[in-house]
């Protein structure tokens, strides 16, 4: 039987194994991919680390996929082999409990997939995954390029053209790292005053290069009041992990604005005098469905929006993850095949 690479955990906290396997077929609704780039990303810890309720083991990660379509199962009509695809976290939901029937897809109660946890991700040369989570690739974006912009890119974007801020508003986004440097670019592109938050004035020159309008070094101001000297945020993006710096900002929201949280951290504190004398809010965002990072994508090509990012090849998929856990990648760290 043919065979392919893949980078597997073969069980919780364990390490990244280079195996062979027999190259999958896909079922019915189902479509086959054979992968040529694929994101790291922070959340693909959740199965490295068996963070995750339900990982069966042993799992492929890898849910920024971007790759050709290269045979498709019985009752899938709208993909053909050839096709340039990518594969991202929203694997599949039933379409029929009360949040699908909603459009709350994210919520499904009853089955929800996510892509490289409820199966195989693109940590390897070919993946099936179901023919709903597919988005199309435009030509325009080359393989590495587009990777990224399957979570990170998707999550930015989505959660900006959802936030109930319109232009010109004053946007910002506290963090310019894997997540953030894509906000920023989203931000300004999207014709927001953006401004960008981080920490040491030796950042600003990068974050006017993004598209940011101000730049605010969260060392030596107070955020919350230059925010305020500009009007205060209507939606403050917050991509950093560190719940302490998205408390910092609460008070520089304008009356009805939004702490618009991405950014995975463990915990935040949060004033209920500033909630409501100003009617402001703090809301999560999920990342979005296939048809969400299509539009990124295409959004992304019009608009010149571009990720950052360190490239390993497949084979050093631990030396790739690692060097995203250490925090020191500029900014996306993306695997390729060679395909």
């Amino acid at each position: 039987m043919p065979t392919m690479r893949a980078a597997q955990v073969a069980s919780p906290k364990g390490p990244f194994e280079i195996v062979e396997r027999e190259i999958p077929e896909p079922g019915p609704e189902s479509v086959r991919v054979r992968v040529q780039a694929c994101g790291v990303c922070h959340s693909d810890t959740l199965v490295k680390e068996g963070l995750w309720p339900g990982l069966k083991y042993p799992r492929v990660p890898g849910h920024e996929v971007i790759g050709v379509v290269d045979a498709v199962g019985a009752g899938v009509l709208q993909w053909k082999p050839g096709q340039r695809v990518g594969v991202g976290w929203h694997g599949n939901n039933c379409g029929y409990c009360d949040s699908c029937r909603r459009g709350e897809f994210f919520a499904c109660q009853v089955a929800l997939q996510v892509t490289g946890f409820s199966f195989d991700g693109g940590y390897a040369d070919f993946m099936v995954a179901p023919a709903i989570a597919l988005a199309s690739v435009p030509e325009e974006l080359s393989a590495v390029e587009a990777a990224p912009l399957m979570c990170a890119g998707v999550t930015t974007f989505n959660a900006l053209r959802n936030s109930g801020a319109r232009p010109p508003d004053v946007v910002a986004v506290l963090g310019i790292g894997g997540l953030g440097h894509l906000g920023v670019q989203y931000a300004a592109r999207m014709g927001f005053k953006t401004v960008a938050i981080a920490r040491g004035q030796d950042k600003e020159a990068f974050a006017r290069k993004l598209g940011a309008a101000h730049y605010i070094d969260s060392q030596s101001k107070n955020v919350s009041e230059e925010l305020r000297k500009l009007g205060g945020a209507r939606v403050v993006l917050a991509t950093a992990t560190s719940g302490e710096a998205m408390s910092s900002v609460q008070g520089g929201l304008s009356a009805n604005g939004v702490l618009l949280v991405v950014g995975a951290a463990e915990s935040l504190q949060v004033s209920p005098l500033v909630l409501i004398t100003g009617s402001r809010s703090v809301k999560g965002w999920y990342s979005g469905t296939s048809i969400d990072s299509q539009d990124t994508l295409a959004f992304s090509v019009l608009s010149g929006v571009r990720s950052m990012n360190e490239v390993f090849p497949l084979e050093k998929a631990a030396e790739g993850y690692e060097r995203m856990m250490s925090g020191k990648a500029r900014f996306r760290v993306v695997l390729t095949t060679g395909q």
